[in-house]
């Protein structure tokens, strides 16, 4: 499973002209998930991002978690960061997983991150397409992926 984790002063996603979701700020999550991943990839995942500490404290080092912060995770699914460009110039996604594969652990991801945080986490839709905004906060951008827990 593989991760970008962007810090935001706010964010939504927009499906047909619609607000599907929105925070006031936290964390921009957009989540790949691989034909091999599990759900314990999904649960490591979901607790790593929810005590992930890259929110500055009163001294302005990064040493609070979006908890502490009382902010928010808007989750988008990305199949595109499965991407393989190692040929060629138009990117291959075989190493994402198939929709009844992906369905199943984007849902597990979502329960996880959600008892970790014990809020409702607002979202994308699985599949659709969707247009994000964001603004960076920082910018501080992490990217992890559970087939390389560094």
């Amino acid at each position: 499973m593989r991760a970008l984790i962007q810090r935001s002063k706010q964010a939504s996603v927009t499906i047909a002209g619609e607000v599907t979701g929105s925070i006031p700020h936290g964390l921009v999550v957009l989540l790949g998930v691989e034909d091999v991943d599990t759900t314990e990839d999904a649960d490591w995942l979901a607790g790593k991002i929810s005590q992930m500490r890259i929110f500055s404290d009163a001294d302005g080092k990064m040493n609070l978690s979006v908890k502490d912060v009382n902010g928010s995770v808007l989750v988008v699914s990305q199949f595109t960061l499965h991407a393989s460009t190692k040929k060629g110039n138009r990117p291959g996604f075989t190493r994402a997983a198939r929709p009844d594969h992906a369905i199943q652990l984007y849902e597990h991801f979502m329960a996880a991150l959600e008892k970790e945080l014990g809020a409702p986490v607002p979202r994308g839709t699985f599949g659709a397409d969707m247009q994000v905004a964001l603004i960076n906060d920082g910018p501080v951008t992490i990217w992890m992926d559970s087939r390389n827990k560094e």
